[in-house]
């Protein structure tokens, strides 16, 4: 018997399923949770539960902060833009007011002063960082400090760190051994942050976009530029991990 509506000789064919019997279309209002964040998700649920169950007001009163822990860890698909020679932005954010400074002396970079451009990452940002440029990590360095307000310029220098020296494919050929052409991020704890994720090792090879860490909760990413960079974010600037373009490289 005939199907009302069906092209005669074709079957139709029903959407692809997958075991537990729903499409494998992804729902649209699913949130990504980052991994890190399950354990204060499920600390948060069940606080609020239980005040919920003591006295409903109560549970009113801290849903909304169980929520915001939802949100904090939520990490949303990027899609980095084309062009090698692109630097990309490692943090969501607020870009801070470009400075020279001297990258980390645990690098081994010397006392020369770049250009660093600075993220600063509020409680509401999403706090997954992601690689900026295809290379190789050749030094990694962690620091314990202070937790001054990220936003300050002296968190750069005293607060708790983790220092990463990253050089780009591009610059591997005839790269002089002091690093000139190396890039350098640094996350920054900052006044409410107390721990720094980095899931990075020397010697790894890491591609752009790609997430290497997450620091908890609010805090910063310093970018340091090596020479020939031109700067293309301006301060005061709403940047999003992996697809904001913060520099170029000219073509040698």
């Amino acid at each position: 018997m005939a199907l009302i509506g069906a092209t005669p000789g074709r079957r139709r064919v029903r959407p692809a399923r997958d075991r537990r019997g729903f499409g494998r279309r992804e729902h649209p209002l699913r949130i990504p949770i980052h991994r890190d964040g399950w354990p204060y998700i499920a600390l948060a649920a069940l606080l609020n539960a239980g005040l919920f169950w003591l006295a409903a007001w109560w549970g009113l009163a801290l849903l909304p902060v169980t929520l915001w822990v939802v949100a904090f860890f939520r990490d949303p698909q990027r899609v980095p833009p084309p062009g090698d020679r692109l630097l990309i932005c490692p943090a969501d954010g607020r870009l801070l007011k470009p400075v020279a400074a001297v990258p980390p002396e645990e690098l081994g970079l010397g006392g020369a002063e770049r250009l660093r451009l600075s993220v600063f990452m509020n409680v509401f940002n999403v706090h997954v960082n992601r690689i900026p440029c295809n290379g190789t990590v050749m030094r990694l360095a962690y620091r314990p400090g202070a937790f001054f307000n990220a936003s300050f310029d002296k968190a750069s220098v005293r607060n708790e760190r983790q220092s990463i020296r990253l050089r780009p494919d591009w610059a591997v050929a005839g790269t002089p051994e002091n690093g000139a052409a190396d890039v350098v991020l640094v996350q920054i704890a900052g006044l409410i942050a107390r721990r720094i994720g980095c899931e990075l090792k020397e010697g790894q090879r890491v591609w752009r976009g790609k997430r290497f860490g997450i620091i908890r909760f609010g805090s910063r990413v310093d970018i340091y530029l090596p020479d020939g960079a031109r700067p293309l974010a301006k301060e005061g600037q709403n940047v999003r991990a992996g697809e904001t373009v913060l520099a170029e490289f000219p073509s040698s």
